[in-house]
């Protein structure tokens, strides 16, 4: 199935969709895919943030794009990969039974399916700007992605190593 319909699956049931996912077999390549791509729309999401910001302080937009793409294309990564590494930890202290691929599957996969909701973020951050606007949009994305990262965490916990 491809990536888009698999998000919008997502939506509906992100448990069954994660299962199905680690089912295709051990693919370290596709969450490697699957976080870049979501990265780089977390970076595309802050550009209308970024031009709003450059407009009204008079700043360089350029500087701010080459640190915000900095950030989301080569650290982040690191970061996610970390936080992945914890959690597996976490879940095996709690007896569970997560491979290291699953558990970067279930946040890799959690990230890329609630970036349509980050885009919409992003798009409230450069056209509306600060305000309550922008943080119901922010609560709703936080809580898509909870929703969605837990979910395939309990996939994960059940998961054979």
């Amino acid at each position: 199935m491809a990536a888009t319909r698999d998000i919008v699956a997502s939506y509906r049931n992100p448990a069954a969709v994660v299962r199905r996912l680690l089912a295709q077999g051990t693919r370290e390549d596709r969450n490697l895919i699957y976080l870049m791509v979501a990265c780089l729309i977390f970076f595309v999401a802050q550009t209308p943030r970024l031009a709003r910001e450059a407009h009204l302080k008079g700043t360089d937009l350029d500087m701010l794009l080459g640190a915000t793409l900095l950030a989301w294309l080569f650290i982040a990564p690191l970061i996610f990969y970390m936080l992945a590494a914890g959690t597996q930890i976490i879940l095996k202290v709690l007896h569970g039974k997560p491979s290291g691929f699953s558990t970067r599957l279930a946040l890799f996969w959690a990230l890329l399916a609630s970036s349509p909701l980050v885009l919409l973020h992003g798009l409230t951050a450069g056209f509306v700007g600060t305000g309550i606007e922008l943080q119901i949009v922010g609560l709703i994305w936080l809580s898509v992605f909870l929703w969605f990262w837990v979910s395939g965490l309990a996939v994960a916990y059940r998961s054979r190593p």
